[in-house]
C-alpha cells in the first residue's frame, strides 16, 4: 500500500531547492570565508540524499542520471590535476595562483585557480556520499 505523501513531496522540491543554493553559496565562499569544496559537496550531496529518501531511487535516477562513481573519480582527478599544474610550471605541488580580472557584469573579480582544486573535492565528496548511501540502500 502506497501512502499519500504529497505535502512531503512538494516541500522537499522546495527544501532542495534551498539547499543546493546554499551548497554552491559554501562552495563559492570556501577561498576566502569557512566553506569550501569539502562542506559544499556535504551539502550539495544532503539534498540529493533527501531526493532519495523521499522518492525511489529510479525516480531520482530518471532526473539525475549519473553514476556517482564516476563523477567522484572525475573530482579527484580534476583536483589532482590542478596541483599538478603547478608542478609542470616548476611551482611546488597545489601552488595555487589568483589574478584580478574586469569581468563585464561583475566588474573586477578576483579569480583563483583554488576554485579548480575545491571544485574537485566537491564532486569527490558528492560522488562518495551518493555512493554510500546508495550502497546502504541496496543491502535494507
Amino acid at each position: 500500500m502506497k501512502e499519500n505523501d504529497v505535502i512531503l513531496r512538494t516541500v522537499t522540491r522546495v527544501v532542495v531547492f534551498i539547499i543546493l543554493t546554499f551548497g554552491v553559496e559554501l562552495f563559492l565562499s570556501g577561498h576566502h570565508n569557512p566553506g569550501g569544496g569539502f562542506v559544499g559537496g556535504l551539502v550539495l550531496s544532503s539534498a540529493l540524499v533527501l531526493l532519495y529518501v523521499v522518492f525511489d531511487i529510479e525516480t531520482v535516477h530518471q532526473g539525475v542520471p549519473f553514476d556517482f562513481r564516476k563523477i567522484a573519480a572525475f573530482g579527484a582527478m580534476i583536483s589532482l590535476l590542478s596541483g599538478t599544474a603547478a608542478a609542470v610550471l616548476g611551482k611546488p605541488f597545489l601552488t595555487q595562483g589568483f589574478g584580478y580580472f574586469d569581468l563585464p557584469i561583475f566588474g573586477l573579480t578576483e579569480l583563483a585557480t583554488v576554485t579548480v582544486f575545491e571544485a574537485g573535492v566537491a564532486l569527490t565528496v558528492i560522488g562518495t556520499v551518493v555512493t554510500i548511501i546508495l550502497s546502504i540502500s541496496k543491502d535494507v
